[in-house]
């Protein structure tokens, strides 16, 4: 199972950007997938997560802000990044947690994409 996110890029405070995060392989079925940042010197967090039903979690300093969406047509899963400030500069991972087609559930990450807000 490989995860490919793509999205980042360099934005002025107050812009938007949206990341996206393909789940690719030998897949039987995508449980919660979700968004977590990484900043130098601190442990990654979460941002936001979505379950296979819909229901979504945030975490409050993007809360308003950022939109976790899910298409399991194509087992991709978007963050709408809105109202940016320079507190959301960070290195951005894309998470599922998959049944696999051998049978078992596994968490797994995807390559990290780099969003910073400066101007």
């Amino acid at each position: 199972v490989q995860l490919q996110a793509s999205g980042g890029g360099l934005v002025q405070p107050g812009g938007s950007l949206k990341l996206s995060c393909v789940v690719s392989g030998s897949i039987r079925r995508i449980n919660d997938m979700g968004w977590y940042r990484q900043t130098p010197g601190k442990q990654r967090e979460l941002v936001a997560r979505i379950s296979r039903i819909g229901s979504t979690e945030y975490a409050d300093s993007v809360k308003g802000r950022f939109t976790i969406s899910r298409d399991d047509t194509k087992n991709t899963v978007y963050l709408q990044m809105n109202s940016l400030k320079p507190e959301d500069t960070a290195v951005y991972y894309c998470n599922a947690n998959v049944f696999t087609a051998n049978w078992r559930t596994s968490d797994y990450w995807g390559q990290g994409t780099q969003v910073t807000v400066s101007s």
